[in-house]
C-alpha cells in the first residue's frame, strides 16, 4: 500500500470524490469526510439537482457533478474515491477507481458476492492501492463496550451472542433497499446483515456453519424483511442474528451471555440519529443517556434489577475516516478490509442458500 496517495503533496489534505448523496453520502460519509483532519470533500457526484443544490449548501467549498464520468475526468485532481451509490454500482465504479490509480472507500456491501470482492481485493493489491470497506457499526457505542467487556474477561467463555437491529416499519418504503431484483443487491440480509455479521466475525472469529430464515412479511414487499441468521463460530461461540423491518416489540440490541455473567443492552447507537439531525462530531459526541446504560450480571433480569449497570462507552464513526487518513497519509492499517468484507459476504452468501434450501450450509 503507497503511504501518500498519488497527487498528493506532503502535509496537503487528501482530496475525496464522493460518489452518491443519498442516504450513505449525505448522512454518514460526507459529514464524516469533512469532520477528518487529514481529508477534505472536494467533489460530490449526484444526478439529483436538489442533492447538488444541498451538497453545495452544506459545503461551499465542493464541486458537485452529475456522473461518475465527470468525477473520473478529474481522476488527478483527486487522492480518494469513495463510493455511496447503490449497492450494484459498487463493484464497477471501485474497480473504474483503482484501474485510474486511486485508493477506494466502498460503503457496505462492498459487493453482491465474496469472489467478487476478492477480485477487488486482489486488484488493489496488485496496484498497491486502499481498498476500504465503511463497515460503521464497528464503532457503534454498544460494539465498543462489549469489546471492552470480552478484552476484561468479564462475561468468563461466551458461549451465545444474540444481536438485534430491529424496526416497526409496516408499510415498505420503496426505492432499490426494497427492490426484490437481485441485481439491485436489496433486502435487510445484505443491508442491515452485513453489519450484524461483521460485528459478530469480528468479536468471535470464522464461521463454520450458517443457517438463515428469510421472510417476506409486509403487503407489497418485494425482498426479505424479516431475517434470522444463525453462526457456529470456529471458536464454539453460537451467534443468533435478527434484521427485520416487522418488529413491534424490540428486542435487546445485544445479549452476550457467557459463562461467569450476560451483558445486556437496549437501544441504538445514537450517531446516526445525531447525524440525521444535521449534528456534527465534537465534545460529548456519541454519548448516550445513563438511563440506556445495559447491565452485566447473572441469574436475574436486567429488567428487575438484576446485575451492575455497564457504562456504554461514546460511540465513535469518526474514528474510521481517521484510520483512513492515516492509512493514506502514514501507512497505517486498513480499518476493514476488503478481504474481512469478503469472509462476512461468505456468511451472507450462505445464509441465503440456507434460507432457500432449509438446511444448515457448512463454510
Amino acid at each position: 500500500m503507497t503511504a501518500t496517495p498519488p497527487g498528493t503533496a506532503p502535509g496537503t489534505p487528501v482530496r475525496v470524490g464522493l460518489v452518491g448523496y443519498g442516504l450513505a453520502g449525505s448522512v454518514f460519509h460526507a459529514p464524516l469526510i469533512a469532520a477528518t483532519e487529514g481529508l477534505t470533500l472536494d467533489t460530490v457526484v449526484t444526478s439529483n439537482p436538489e442533492r447538488q443544490q444541498q451538497a453545495r449548501a452544506e459545503f461551499p467549498d465542493v464541486t458537485a457533478v452529475a456522473s461518475p464520468d465527470e468525477l473520473f475526468d478529474r481522476a488527478g485532481d483527486l487522492d480518494l474515491i469513495v463510493i455511496a451509490s447503490p449497492n450494484k454500482t459498487h463493484v464497477p465504479l471501485a474497480k473504474r477507481a483503482l484501474e485510474a490509480g486511486l485508493p477506494v472507500v466502498v460503503d457496505k456491501p462492498i459487493a453482491g458476492t465474496a469472489a467478487e470482492a476478492r477480485e477487488l481485493a486482489a486488484l488493489a493489491e496488485e496496484r498497491g492501492l486502499l481498498l476500504s470497506v465503511f463497515q460503521n457499526r464497528r464503532w457503534d457505542n454498544d460494539f465498543l463496550t462489549l469489546r471492552k467487556l470480552l478484552s476484561e474477561g468479564a462475561l468468563g467463555d461466551v458461549w451465545r451472542f444474540e444481536s438485534r437491529f430491529e424496526r416497526w416499519r409496516p408499510k415498505p418504503k420503496g426505492g432499490w433497499r426494497e427492490s426484490g431484483d437481485p441485481a439491485e443487491i436489496g433486502g435487510l440480509l445484505y443491508d442491515l446483515g452485513s453489519h450484524v455479521v461483521d460485528q459478530a466475525l469480528v468479536l468471535f472469529g470464522p464461521a463454520t456453519a450458517v443457517y438463515a430464515e428469510t421472510d417476506v412479511r409486509r403487503a407489497g414487499a418485494e425482498t426479505d424483511d424479516d431475517t434470522f441468521i444463525a453462526i457456529t463460530h470456529a471458536g464454539g461461540v453460537r451467534s443468533h442474528l435478527y434484521v427485520s423491518a416487522t418488529t413491534a416489540q424490540l428486542g435487546p440490541r445485544f445479549r452476550v451471555l457467557g459463562s461467569q455473567a450476560g451483558y445486556v443492552k437496549y437501544g441504538l447507537d445514537p450517531q446516526e440519529a445525531a447525524l440525521r439531525e444535521g449534528k456534527r462530531p465534537g465534545p460529548g459526541w456519541g454519548e448516550e443517556d445513563e438511563s440506556l446504560w445495559g447491565r452485566v450480571g447473572a441469574g436475574e433480569s436486567p429488567v428487575t434489577g438484576g446485575g451492575r449497570v455497564e457504562p456504554t462507552l461514546a460511540g465513535d464513526y469518526p474514528a474510521y475516516y481517521a484510520a483512513v487518513a492515516k492509512a493514506l497519509l502514514e501507512g497505517g492499517p486498513n480499518p476493514v478490509s476488503a478481504r474481512e468484507a469478503a469472509a462476512a459476504l461468505d456468511v451472507l452468501e450462505a445464509a441465503r442458500r440456507s434460507a432457500r434450501d432449509g438446511v444448515a450450509v457448512t463454510l
